[in-house]
């Protein structure tokens, strides 16, 4: 029967452009390389490992926090090694179809022939890597991954779980200073918007942006609209959504990672490096605008009472200003009375 096809799983996707991939490597050493930014020397084969810890919890990310259907969560890692000629995305440019692809819904064929291509076309891809999904937005993820020196560079996406088109990454990290490969990259990552939706809300309904909007990094005033997940007017600074560690290791028999079952972690690991203190971001009380005034009620020729009111459309957290007075009356004096 028709409905009994399969659709190439990520996995299995992924194994297929890894063996189209892996048969560019024998060429890359031909290509010029840009001679306008620094040159790696380095000539031993560095292996690392990449750690993705997410830190999108309810008490640093109060507002509109998602937690059913589905609960906040961080996608599949999907990334490249590569020369300086290539990038997987940039901030200020337009994403493209794979990049849309996966900020969006998570797939990653579309962007994943992308990579094919660069690499057939200008041999600026080594290969791919790739780390299992997070089931919570706390937990993390890892992968190992090796580099050269024609190819020291790092980029990746981890989309958000649930999101319009917001995701994190990295779009080239040097692993290379000069002749020696670095130990330890540590960085703190922030949302950043697509373009390709308009949605406000982590549950926004599909509603794709026309014409199409540049990669813009989301802030605490940025898009300055109340309904944004991200709004926190109080905020100078977004708190970290998430982190990358690479470590510089020694060599093993996995080079590159591939996708397995989704973690079950919901608490940020524990291990030698002291963890982040928790990060509680206050959030204030919002209400609707006041009511009309309703009908004055009283006896004729005394004075009435009227009210109007209010609703509460976000509870305060963490400290935030508490809510106001919901209800308002005044003295009034009755209309039309006989």
């Amino acid at each position: 029967m028709e409905a009994s096809r399969k659709t190439p799983s990520f996995s299995d996707a992924l194994r297929r452009l890894l063996v189209l991939m892996l048969t560019l490597i024998p060429a890359a050493g031909s290509m010029p390389v840009p001679t306008d930014v620094p040159m790696c020397t380095a000539s031993e084969t560095a292996h690392y490992s990449l750690t993705f810890t997410g830190k999108w919890t309810q008490a640093a990310f109060p507002k509109q926090y998602p937690v059913y259907r589905p609960p906040a969560q961080w996608s599949n890692l999907i990334g490249v090694t590569h020369s300086s000629d290539y990038h997987m995305w940039q901030s200020n440019e337009f994403a493209s179809n794979g990049v849309r692809e996966f900020a969006e819904k998570g797939e990653a064929w579309t962007i994943m022939k992308e990579v094919e291509t660069a690499g057939e076309r200008i041999q600026s891809v080594y290969g791919i890597l790739s780390a299992p999904a997070v089931v919570g937005g706390s937990g993390q993820m890892d992968a190992e991954f090796e580099a050269f020196a024609r190819h020291s560079y790092l980029s990746f996406l981890v989309r958000l779980v649930p999101s319009p088109d917001w995701f994190v990454g990295v779009d080239g990290v040097d692993l290379c200073d000069g002749n020696r490969w670095k130990d330890k990259v540590t960085l703190e990552l922030f949302p950043y918007d697509a373009g390709t939706d308009s949605g406000f809300t982590f549950s926004s309904p599909n509603f794709e942006t026309i014409p199409q909007d540049r990669i813009t990094q989301i802030t605490s005033s940025f898009p300055s609209h109340p309904a944004n997940s991200f709004f926190y007017p109080r905020l100078k600074h977004l708190p970290p959504i998430a982190k990358v560690t690479l470590t510089k290791i020694k060599k093993t028999n996995q080079i590159i990672s591939l996708p397995l079952e989704p973690t079950q972690s919901n608490l940020l690991p524990t291990g030698n490096e002291i963890e982040d203190k928790l990060i509680n971001t206050p959030l204030d009380c919002e209400v609707s605008p006041w009511s009309p005034w309703g009908l004055c009620k009283g006896k004729c020729g005394d004075s009435g009472v009227q009210h109007r009111t209010r609703y509460v459309i976000m509870h305060p957290a963490n400290n935030g200003a508490a809510c106001p007075l919901l209800d308002e009356e005044r003295k009034c004096f009755p209309d039309n009375c006989l």
